[in-house]
């Protein structure tokens, strides 16, 4: 039996998507030795990676590159400095042959809905307000509320129930209050009336709180060039590995406050010994591989993942649509959402004559789109882009899928309860380990979320002691592409075992997205 590979780090981290690799060339940039493990044996990224395909590139999901947080801009223009380029931004609703703009636009819903339609949502809508549901316990609850009964079965109901595999009334409420809270149907339709009087000029999108980025920057090559950047920097550095291929076995307590990481790799096994351990893998495959047992793995044993897989088509054509991506609520069929990557960026599609568009699948692993074969789920794609109107099979010249497992954590009505009691447990017996990301933490955080809980944690690893609470970022979610770059104000400090620091009022709208971090994180790194 070959003896497994042994490596002595300050830090071992699991998982080389956004939050990993922040928080590697933070360490790495600040003198830190670090060993990284990532089960992928081609790509880091995550979820915000670039898959290629002769020559063609896809991203996965989407990435807009924006962040209240100077911090995050600040590092991603340190990582990237030379290839980010301005897009303009464009989404839409595809729901029964029409589009509607995203977010909706009330005037141009209603109308589009025709007269009945619209009668019935608006007194749906009224009658919500009159007699709203007073316990909210789920998305159903909550959307109904908002937006009205008859509104929330056309334009939310369908769609959320493809993306989460599962019915509303059984999501908790808290992912309605994280991705859509602050639009206002009410505000919409005022916003429109000034709008129409001449009184609001402003473009933004129906909404007169509510405000979205009209462009957005975004790496040339896709998002996954960021984190091409990011391994290689920690490269340059000497003071970091990046172990590709690589699976973890186990994570076991050391006795002495540090940590032993075992992973299986395509040469054997390596184990890597660290005095802290950062973990953004599912927090349910971080709790099963952990030695000893948390009295909580029953807990992280419930948590649950949706997974999904993207179709990519070639289609001999010019560009079909000019948005970056389509929401398709219609029942007619199972695809979720269609993205237009050149859209993204021209450089992603190498060929002019060539349309290249992404159908994504919102799927369970295992279930029967997960399973489909690659080519049979091409062909489905055209099919079901002919059904929608937005092609002609013919045209389709060839494909390719990406399946990404675990891609959005569950927010069930059990979610919450479960990871507190694994969080909590883990702060007080394991103060040497530190979960990070979207699913180490398990909460649906955007890509500057996700470096952001990497970036307070880093700055904890130096102080010695627990000086941001990393569980804040994102914590009183507001709607994530709101707002003005850049501007968020700074999270207060606690003392290691206090209780954390809560926001003023002025600072709640900020602090709510994403928290600044001090400014010797991304700058001055030898200051530590």
């Amino acid at each position: 039996m070959t003896a497994a590979t042994e490596l002595n780090v300050d830090v071992a981290i699991v998982g080389a998507g956004p939050a990993g690799l922040t928080a590697g060339y933070l360490l790495t940039s600040q003198g830190k030795t670090v060993a990284i493990i990532e089960k992928d044996a081609t790509y880091v990224g995550g979820i915000s990676r670039t898959v290629e395909h002769e020559g063609y590139r896809f991203d996965i999901g989407g990435h807009r590159f924006f962040s209240k947080s100077q911090q995050v801009v600040d590092l991603w223009n340190e990582i990237l400095p030379d290839d980010f380029i301005q897009r303009p931004r464009m989404s839409r609703i595809y729901y029964e042959g029409k589009f509607y703009s995203y977010p909706l636009r009330a005037f141009e819903a209603l109308g589009n809905l025709g007269v009945l339609r619209s009668t019935a949502c608006m007194a749906s809508f009224a009658w919500s307000q009159l007699f709203p549901i007073k316990e909210i316990k789920s998305f159903e609850d909550w959307t109904s509320n908002q937006f009205g009964k008859k509104l929330y079965s056309i334009f939310f109901k369908t769609y959320t129930e493809k993306v989460w595999g599962m019915p509303c009334n059984e999501m908790s409420a808290d992912w309605a209050a994280q991705r859509i809270k602050g639009l206002s149907l009410w505000g919409a339709v005022v916003d429109g009336l000034k709008r129409s009087l001449g009184l609001n000029k402003r473009p933004n999108d129906g909404q007169e709180v509510k405000t979205l980025l009209e462009t957005f920057r975004y790496p040339r090559l896709g998002p996954g060039m960021m984190w091409d950047a990011a391994r290689d920097k920690i490269l340059a550095t000497g003071n970091g590995q990046v172990l590709m291929g690589h699976s973890m076995k186990q994570l076991a307590a050391d006795g002495a406050g540090g940590w032993r990481l075992s992973a299986e790799g395509p040469q054997g096994e390596v184990v890597i010994k660290a005095a802290h351990a950062i973990s953004s893998a599912p927090m349910r495959e971080l709790a099963a591989r952990m030695h000893p047992l948390p009295d909580t793995t029953l807990n992280a044993g419930a948590l649950k993942y949706r997974d999904f897989l993207t179709v990519a088509l070639k289609i001999r054509s010019e560009d079909l649509f000019p948005d970056n991506w389509i929401y398709i609520h219609d029942s007619k069929v199972k695809v979720g959402r269609v993205q237009n990557f050149r859209s993204w960026s021209p450089e992603m599609v190498p060929d002019p004559s060539v349309a290249c568009v992404g159908l994504e699948y919102f799927c369970f692993e295992g279930d029967g789109l997960w399973s489909m074969a690659d080519d049979e789920l091409i062909e489905l794609a055209g099919r079901e882009m002919e059904i929608l109107g937005l092609l002609d099979p013919g045209d389709v010249v060839g494909g390719a899928v990406v399946r990404q497992e675990k891609a959005y954590p569950v927010y069930d009505e059990d979610y919450a309860a479960n990871v507190a009691a694994m969080r909590y447990e883990l702060e007080e017996k394991h103060p040497t380990l530190h979960l990070v990301g979207r699913n180490g933490m398990h909460r649906y955080n955007n890509q500057d979320h996700a470096m952001m809980t990497a970036m307070l944690t880093v700055e904890n690893i130096l102080a010695g002691k627990r000086v941001y609470d990393t569980w804040c970022v994102n914590e009183d979610a507001e709607y994530h592409e709101a707002g003005d770059e850049g501007a968020v104000a700074s999270i207060p400090a606690r003392e290691a075992g206090e209780a954390t620091v809560r926001p003023t009022p002025d600072q709640a709208a900020a602090l709510a997205s994403v928290r600044e971090v001090p400014q010797r994180i991304v700058s001055g790194r030898k200051a530590a």
